[in-house]
């Protein structure tokens, strides 16, 4: 087994990945604290292969109250903020038919590819990102 070396996982680091769900998406959580569950993303982020779901996974955070010059007092406390999931431990839940499905891509009317729900077939729009 190769040991991932500094400049092989920098290396790694500069191909641009691409996650199978977006920005606003509904998807279910199939493993973890939260299996079973649904919920919307929050923020993805394609570098790390992770997303934020709103919601889920969360996690206490101990913060410490600060005062700041000009943003006032920040009171300090148990906060509580979702912790991001491995995009490969969720699954994209079809806006037509409700069921959650992996996505196919198809042509559009417009020529560019866009994703396609595998058991209805209905073009999947949805999300905000790229």
């Amino acid at each position: 087994m190769r040991i991932q070396t500094k400049q092989r996982i920098q290396h790694q680091k500069g191909q641009q990945n691409h996650l199978h769900v977006k920005k606003g998406d509904q998807v279910k959580i199939l493993a973890g604290k939260d299996a079973g569950k649904t919920g919307t993303i929050l923020e993805a982020r394609p570098d790390e292969n992770r997303v934020l779901v709103d919601g889920l996974n969360m996690v206490k955070r101990h913060t410490k109250g600060r005062s700041l010059p000009g943003a006032g007092n920040i009171p300090g406390g148990i906060i509580e903020k979702p912790a991001p999931l491995h995009v490969s431990n969720v699954q994209l839940i079809c806006p037509n038919c409700s069921r959650p499905t992996r996505h196919a891509h198809k042509i559009g009317p417009d020529g560019k590819a866009v994703r396609a729900c595998k058991h209805c077939g209905e073009m999947i729009g949805g999300g905000q990102g790229g």
